[in-house]
């Protein structure tokens, strides 16, 4: 398991779409990712689906294809891209049209669609090229929605993983607990509204917020946690122990917790032609 040292993670907390070896980690179990990685709210799903002027939809970093389902569900046509052939396979054998590309390099062949939608993955997207490439395949007033779930824990419980964290991983420059992840993520967010209005074509992105829980036990939390980018590129035995001190964290409390969400939305409507 490949190792990330502090200038790698400083470049990825600042441009996270720089980190492409990070981004194109998460196949490495696609069917593990899609059974334990969080669904979205469903009124954010409805409210995004309303705010579409059609039913055909760009799904961007589709990954296995969890939110590209619930689009489905509510009625929506999708095609996904994905950099991973790993993913894009497994999203395949669930019923999704999957094309293997980046989305700044994808090749759209003239297609046109009412959405562009992008879930937990605009991140890894460059954020003026994304934003143009949205641009030039979104139909007149087609809808571009970017969203991520974010955790929302427990101050108490925020406090006792951060702690975990220092403790196993004090030379890492980022702990994902020493802050809001709310306000981390603010930061990638206010990047990509500025890519959207560095292109133009699009009128003032606005941002949307759904607040939602899940319950977990220590099985299924550590099993989640053993998916995220953070994982992916500590060797083993710092995960062993990261993943030992956070399971015992969630004993004191019982063996299981409850996680706040916040599914946090960025979109904005093609409104013409860009500067």
């Amino acid at each position: 398991m490949p190792t990330e040292d502090a200038t790698s993670a400083a470049v990825r907390e600042a441009q996270p779409h720089q980190a492409r070896h990070i981004a194109e980690s998460f196949g490495s179990n696609p069917e593990r990712y899609d059974r334990v990685r969080p669904r979205y709210p469903d009124a954010m799903v409805r409210r995004i689906a309303a705010a579409v002027p059609g039913p055909d939809l760009l799904a961007v970093g589709c990954g296995t294809g969890i939110d590209a389902r619930q689009f489905q569900a509510a009625g929506c046509r999708l095609l996904g891209i994905d950099p991973d052939p790993r993913m894009a396979a497994f999203a395949r054998r669930g019923g999704l049209d999957v094309e293997v590309a980046t989305f700044e390099d994808w090749d759209s062949a003239g297609r046109t669609f009412d959405g562009v939608v992008a879930g937990q993955s605009w991140h890894w997207i460059d954020p003026v090229a994304g934003a143009a490439k949205a641009a030039g395949v979104l139909r007149p007033g087609g809808r571009l929605a970017v969203y991520w779930n974010v955790f929302d824990p427990a101050p108490d419980l925020a406090e006792r993983f951060r702690a975990v964290h220092e403790r196993e991983l004090p030379d890492l420059p980022r702990n994902p607990w020493a802050r809001s992840a709310i306000s981390a993520y603010q930061g990638v967010i206010d990047q990509v509204a500025g890519g959207i209005r560095d292109r133009g074509g699009f009128g003032e992105p606005d941002q949307w917020r759904f607040d939602w829980t899940c319950e977990y036990t220590r099985d299924e939390w550590l099993e989640q946690m053993s998916t995220s980018g953070d994982a992916n590129v500590l060797p083993r035995e710092r995960l062993a122990r990261l993943l030992a001190g956070l399971g015992a964290v969630i004993d004191e409390r019982g063996g299981r917790f409850t996680m706040g969400y916040a599914a946090i939305v960025l979109t904005a409507r093609a409104v013409g032609a860009p500067r």
